[in-house]
């Protein structure tokens, strides 16, 4: 894909080609089988018990026979971007001074369609290897957006799925992430910022404050992931991207009164745009 031998800079080959500079040299780091087994086991227990720190992890994943040390399970939570979901007390997390961390507006508010998109990213285990997969919903709704799968966890590929929702649909009011230095990230919140949406951070370590994407998740790893084997990264992008598509056009929400997400989406912006 990339030329060297091209007039044109390998900085500008990465930007028509849509991902960043560092991509072209990127080099993944060879994980050993033995890491990738703790990994995986990892996320399955996160994903059931997401309250599960360093140390608990450590010892359930012993009950299972697989040797990891405390720091060394910390070490991997921190590679796949998870952490422990519980409320910590206030002003003992301290924060790069350079990546500003804003309030969560949510609370209390009565969330229309498009009214709030919320954006996350997971960890996706692979036959050998992983990826990351982020993707940008609408809150009320459900709706997946856009998403995108990547080798890697930085904010370019946060800011691309934002900007093709943004190219897609118009703008909410409110773009809700957590504090993951991919969203606390300059370019993500003047991304945000230059679409003219506020920007509201779930409280650090808080399930519920970005529950509709933490819901997306479990369906995504239980109903697909979990029940593949994805064999390279052409593969996954691929059967996720089908699954996501089966979930807004097909896949029923008791929540949602039995309607899909593309269904609610429509009927409720429709109105909502008649009633304006």
């Amino acid at each position: 894909m990339i030329n060297r031998d091209s007039e044109l800079s390998i900085t500008r080959q990465a930007e028509l080609l849509g991902f960043s500079r560092g991509m072209v040299y990127y080099e993944p780091k060879v994980i050993n089988e033995s890491d990738l087994k703790l990994m995986n086991a990892i996320d399955k227990l996160h994903m059931d018990f997401p309250f599960m720190g360093a140390r608990m992890l450590r010892n359930q994943l012993n009950r299972q026979g697989l040797n990891g040390g405390r720091r060394h399970v910390r070490t991997l939570m921190r590679r796949m971007g998870i952490h422990a979901i519980y409320r910590k007390p206030k002003n003992t997390s301290a924060h790069n001074p350079e990546h500003k961390v804003y309030p969560y507006l949510l609370r209390g508010m009565n969330i229309i369609a498009n009214q709030v998109w919320a954006l996350d990213t997971t960890y996706i285990p692979m036959a050998r290897g992983f990826v990351y997969l982020t993707a940008v919903i609408d809150w009320a709704t459900r709706k997946v957006l856009a998403h995108k799968v990547a080798i890697t966890l930085e904010a370019c590929h946060a800011i691309d799925v934002l900007n093709e929702a943004f190219a897609k649909y118009d703008a909410p009011q409110i773009v809700n992430t957590d504090q993951g230095s991919q969203f606390t990230a300059h370019d993500f919140v003047q991304t945000v910022k230059d679409n003219n949406c506020q920007i509201s951070m779930d409280g650090r370590g808080a399930w519920r404050d970005n529950v509709m994407v933490e819901r997306l998740w479990r369906s995504v790893k239980y109903e697909r992931v979990y029940l593949k084997a994805y064999d390279s990264v052409a593969h996954a992008k691929a059967d996720i991207s089908e699954y996501l598509w089966w979930y807004n056009s097909e896949r029923e929400h008791s929540s949602l009164n039995k309607q899909t997400p593309n269904e609610l989406y429509n009927k409720t912006v429709k109105t909502f745009n008649l009633a304006a």
